[in-house]
């Protein structure tokens, strides 16, 4: 490792206000943690079956059943961070990103309630930064952050129980630098489903024919004395100015999965009239409000918590930074569907847009031109 990045990330956690309060708790929190498992009588782990996912990179979600299937077991999932450059409009600009996976966001992952949660981090040695893992879907030690602080050439293995059904967001969260690592990409959402699957307000079952993840991130690259995007060689030689951007609290881009148009064009997200979609919609960082352009939120989890029924027949929905939300909508109509955050500046202007190709037969009834535009 160079001295000049020994320096920049000596500087980077001297610079952060946050360290000097966050890096004593991580250790404390990590020492009661120790405490606790030795004082607690640990679960039978060995007696639970076991069920190694392999993950997949979004929109799209890996095989699951939406009911569970027999008792609690231990699911295993392996995420192994990848420190690389990212292109993220048509324009050429570049982040280096920090990543879970290689995506940004990083994979969903889907349990049931009371099912273990067994996730293997790895940091590579070619990486140059400490990374970890903070789940919100957990219970103690920073959702597991204090236990999980790897550095290069390390990994850990965190097991927790997945008490509370919904969606919820993953990312990273290394002392004195958490922002920088979540805007910069190190973001993922996990599903834990009720063990009946989803129901209405009713208690009626609710079954999806698709589910898609749309992870919306923002960015903060730096610029030029001319207005041009700044390029850098690493993460560690972008941070002293991506945080200056930063601190505007003015993202110069905020996208769906990771860039500009990644989900519209032959990225489309794909449908069938009469199928049911299940749209999980993560922001780690800032408050955002989907909507689909033509379409509803038939149900809708809007902070993603699936004990709490679902909202009807929704225009736009409003998810809190530091959330995954989830939306259920059976389609209606063929065509092309715009799904994008409302703040519509954010959407067409910074990139938060997406789209859904939807194939089937026209129905004249839910709607007709009855008169072409014309000059009379």
């Amino acid at each position: 490792m160079s001295d000049q990045f020994q320096m920049t990330r000596r500087s980077m956690l001297a610079g952060a206000a946050i360290a000097g309060a966050l890096t004593p708790l991580v250790g404390a929190v990590s020492a009661q943690a120790e405490e606790a498992v030795a004082k607690i009588a640990p679960v039978d782990i060995a007696s639970l079956p076991r069920v190694k996912v392999d993950l997949v990179k979004p929109p799209f979600v890996h095989a699951h059943t939406q009911k569970a299937e027999g008792g609690p077991k231990v699911v295993e999932f392996t995420l192994t961070i990848e420190e690389k450059k990212i292109v993220v409009d048509d324009q050429g600009t570049e982040v280096q990103a920090m990543t879970f996976n290689g995506s940004v966001p990083g994979p969903m992952m889907v349990v049931h309630q009371d099912d273990y949660v067994e996730v293997t981090l790895i940091n590579p040695e070619t990486n140059q930064l400490q990374h970890n893992i903070d789940f919100h879907s957990a219970t103690g030690a920073l959702g597991g952050g204090a236990l999980t602080v790897v550095n290069p050439g390390e990994s850990a293995v965190l097991r927790f129980k997945a008490t509370k059904t919904g969606v919820f967001v993953y990312h990273c969260a290394p002392p004195g630098m958490v922002p920088w690592h979540v805007t910069s990409g190190m973001n993922g959402a996990i599903m834990v489903l009720p063990r009946e699957g989803l129901t209405d307000r009713q208690g009626k079952s609710l079954t999806y024919d698709k589910v898609y993840y749309v992870g919306e991130q923002d960015f903060y690259v730096p610029r030029d004395t001319q207005g041009n995007y700044k390029k850098y060689e690493s993460a560690g030689d972008a941070y002293a100015d991506t945080l200056e951007v930063m601190r505007t609290l003015t993202p110069t881009h905020i996208v769906f999965n990771g860039a500009v148009g990644a989900l519209t064009g032959d990225n489309a997200l794909k449908a069938a009239v009469g199928e049911k979609v299940l749209i999980v919609h993560s922001q780690a960082n800032r408050d955002t409000r989907p909507h689909l352009i033509g379409g509803h939120g038939d149900y809708v989890w809007a902070t993603g918590k699936f004990r709490n029924p679902p909202d009807r027949d929704q225009e736009t929905w409003f998810i809190p930074g530091g959330t995954a939300g989830a939306a259920f909508y059976t389609f209606e109509q063929p065509g092309i569907y715009a799904y994008v955050n409302h703040n519509l500046i954010e959407a067409f202007e910074l990139g938060a847009a997406a789209h859904f190709t939807v194939t089937g037969d026209w129905n004249d009834d839910l709607m007709t031109a009855v008169r072409a535009p014309s000059g009379t």
